[in-house]
C-alpha cells in the first residue's frame, strides 16, 4: 500500500468503517468452511474487522493502517492484530488455512502483485483456499470521483488476474466478474510461484518445478542440479544470494518461472499440451513486464510447444513473445551428462550478454 493510500485510511478510518459496511458475509462464512482446520484464516487488508464475525476462529486480521486495527480491535479482542504491507508479508511457511482477500490486493500496483501473491503462497499451507476480490477493469491509479480520494487502485481483466493468481502458485476454480468486481478463488498448489517484476534483466523460465523444489520453495533444489553454479560462475548472480530467489529479483534483476507450473517428481511427466498451455502464459509474462530477455533452461519444453527441431542458443524472433528475445540451454539437471557446467556457464553468459545489449551466442548444439 503507497502512503498516500495509507494515510487516507489511518485519518479516516471511522468515517470508512461506517460507510463500508460488510456485503460478502454469506460468502465470507462459506469460505471459512473450506479453509483448513487447525490453521488460522488470514483477512487480508482486514479494515475495520467487518468480516471477522463471519470467517469464523481461529482468525488474523491483517492490515497496513494502524487506525483500522484500533478499530478491529474493538470489534473483536480475540482476533490476532497484524500490522503490515501485503507486499511484504513475512509469515512462516506453511502457516495459513485460508487466505480471504477482500478488496484489499486492489491497493497493489500490478507489477508487484506477483510477488506480493509469492509471498502469501509461501505463508498458506498445501490445499488452503484463496479468495480474493478486486476492482474489474484495466489501468491503475487514483479513480475520479472517488469519495475517499488520494487513494491507489489497480484494475484488472478477469482473465489476465486468473494469470497471475495460477503462476503464484494457486490452482485457480472459479474466476467470477460481476460489475465493478472481480472475484478468484482457488487453493494453494504444490508448486513454485512466479518471481517476477519489474525491470528484469533476465527471466529465467524452467520446465517445471520438481516436487523437491515446490516444497523448498526454491527451484532447481536438488543437490546434483548444476543451476546455481552455473548461474553464479556466469555472472547472473552473486553466490550470496543463490536459492534466495525475492534477493535475485531485487538485486540482480533475475526473474524465475516455469513453462508448466505442475510439479512432478521428473520432467518427462509432462505433456505436449501442458507445455503449449505453459507457453501461452510465458508470451503474457514476457509481453506485459518485458524482460530483456527469456532464457528458457532445457530444450524439451521448447522443442513441445514452439519448434520440434530447435537447438540451443538464441532463437529466431517469436512474435508472441512481444519482441522479447528467447535464449533455449541445455537442461541444468544432473541426468543430463551431455552438457558440461562450463557449457552450461557459456549459454548463461551469453543470455547474460544478450540482456547487456550484445549477440553474443555459443555454437548451436553445444
Amino acid at each position: 500500500m503507497d502512503d498516500s493510500t495509507r494515510a487516507v485510511y489511518e485519518a479516516r478510518a471511522g468515517e470508512w468503517a461506517e460507510r463500508r459496511p460488510a456485503r460478502l458475509t454469506e460468502e465470507a462464512a462459506a469460505f471459512s468452511q473450506r479453509c483448513l482446520t487447525g490453521r488460522p484464516i488470514a483477512d487480508l487488508g482486514c479494515g475495520p474487522g467487518s468480516y471477522f464475525a463471519s470467517l469464523g476462529r481461529p482468525l488474523i486480521g491483517i492490515d497496513g493502517a494502524s487506525a483500522m486495527l484500533t478499530l478491529a480491535r474493538a470489534a473483536d479482542g480475540n482476533v490476532a492484530l497484524v500490522q503490515a504491507d501485503l507486499t511484504r508479508l513475512a509469515l512462516a511457511p506453511g502457516c495459513l488455512g485460508g487466505a480471504w482477500a477482500r478488496a484489499s490486493y486492489l491497493h497493489v500496483p500490478k507489477v508487484e502483485l506477483p510477488l506480493a501473491l509469492a509471498r502469501l503462497q509461501r505463508a498458506s499451507a498445501l490445499s488452503a483456499p484463496l479468495e480474493m476480490t478486486m476492482r474489474a477493469g484495466s489501468g491503475e491509479g487514483p479513480v475520479p470521483g472517488d469519495d475517499f480520494p488520494g487513494r491507489f487502485f489497480a484494475h484488472w481483466d478477469a482473465e489476465e488476474l486468473a494469470q497471475v493468481v495460477a503462476g503464484a502458485g494457486f490452482e485457480v476454480h472459479e474466476v467470477v466478474a460481476s460489475g465493478e468486481w472481480v472475484t478468484v478463488r482457488g487453493r494453494r498448489a504444490r508448486t513454485l510461484p512466479d518471481f517476477v517484476g519489474a525491470g528484469m534483466e533476465v527471466l529465467v523460465c524452467g520446465l517445471n518445478p520438481s516436487v523437491v523444489s515446490a516444497d523448498a520453495g526454491f527451484g532447481y533444489a536438488r543437490g546434483s542440479n548444476r543451476f546455481w553454479r552455473a548461474a553464479v560462475a556466469a555472472g547472473l548472480l552473486a553466490p550470496e544470494r543463490a536459492r534466495r530467489p525475492y534477493e535475485i529479483l531485487a538485486v540482480d534483476r533475475v526473474g524465475m518461472t516455469d513453462l508448466v507450473k505442475r510439479a512432478t517428481p521428473t520432467a518427462d511427466q509432462l505433456t505436449a499440451a501442458e507445455y503449449r498451455a505453459g507457453w501461452a502464459r510465458i508470451c503474457w509474462l514476457a509481453g506485459w513486464l518485458a524482460p530483456k530477455v527469456v532464457l528458457f533452461v532445457g530444450l524439451a519444453g521448447w522443442r513441445a510447444a514452439v519448434a520440434r527441431g530447435a537447438r540451443p542458443g538464441l532463437q529466431p524472433p517469436q512474435a508472441e513473445l512481444a519482441g522479447v528475445p528467447a535464449y533455449v540451454m541445455p537442461s541444468t539437471s544432473g541426468l543430463n551428462a551431455a552438457s558440461s557446467l562450463a557449457s552450461l556457464v557459456e549459454h548463461m553468459h551469453a543470455a547474460r550478454d544478450i540482456a547487456a545489449g550484445s549477440q553474443a551466442s555459443p555454437a548451436a548444439g553445444r
